[in-house]
């Protein structure tokens, strides 16, 4: 099997190409470009690197959101494309759930964090579940969600196990969560930190193979909540309905 995985949710624009039993390629950029400029560059590079025909691969897997706007629409928009023209299954990995997976394996509750503004994260609460064959099935505590860091915090708290966070919320508001937490915790190193395209491309053949695909018409990004702007415009018709 044979996954094509792109993820363009966050800071990171990554693009993969992924089998069972390895990462054939994988190519990120954490920089100051959009992903409009890069993405696609990144994927021609990678095919041309492998030699790979991109109509042998089983499915797309896509960084399905929350995350970027922007971000998520361009990502969306490439793995859309490249489904209809190449008439391949899309795989929405919800991109918390990726990130989750950079840590494969790890004894503990692990806690992405994404920089939502406002003092909110994007996040979900995973672990890894040893199996009698030694494996490891990923396991979804609670399902991603936008949520104020403090309340995170809390809900940590209560929860009193050990945690790993990983994402770029960490450095925004890793002050906060050192001064708010009183259960033990660390940080994933730099390596495994961000958005990976193998880790979304890994989880992907997992979906794939208990059926969990879409067409690429099918598919949207999800934001989670409103947009600033659709929140704005919301506030101002919210007055001039009090007004009028």
């Amino acid at each position: 099997m044979r996954i094509l995985a792109l993820d363009s949710s966050g800071l990171v624009a990554s693009v993969a190409i992924v089998e069972e039993e390895q990462v054939l390629a994988e190519y990120s950029v954490n920089y100051k470009k959009t992903h409009s400029q890069t993405l696609l560059p990144m994927l021609d590079e990678i095919v041309q690197m492998t030699e790979q025909d991109l109509g042998e691969i089983d499915a797309i897997a896509i960084a399905g959101g929350p995350g970027s706007f922007t971000g998520l629409r361009i990502g969306s928009a490439t793995a859309k494309g490249l489904g209809l023209a190449l008439d391949k299954p899309l795989l929405h990995i919800p991109t918390v759930d990726g990130l989750a997976y950079n840590l494969y394996g790890y004894n503990g509750l692990i806690c992405p964090i994404m920089d939502a503004r406002r003092n909110q994260v994007y996040t979900g609460l995973y672990r890894f579940e040893k199996q009698e064959d030694g494996t490891d099935t990923f396991c979804v505590v609670e399902e991603q969600m936008a949520i104020a860091v403090s309340e995170l915090a809390e809900k940590l708290n209560e929860k009193n196990q050990p945690v790993v966070f990983l994402g770029d919320g960490v450095p925004v508001y890793k002050a906060i969560l050192d001064q708010e937490l009183k259960v033990p915790h660390t940080y994933a190193p730099a390596h495994l930190n961000r958005q990976r395209a193998a880790a979304v491309g890994a989880l992907g053949i997992q979906y794939y193979k208990e059926g969990r695909t879409e067409t690429a018409m099918e598919h949207k990004p999800d934001y989670l909540r409103l947009s600033q702007a659709e929140r704005e415009r919301m506030e101002r018709l919210k007055k001039e309905k009090e007004q009028a």
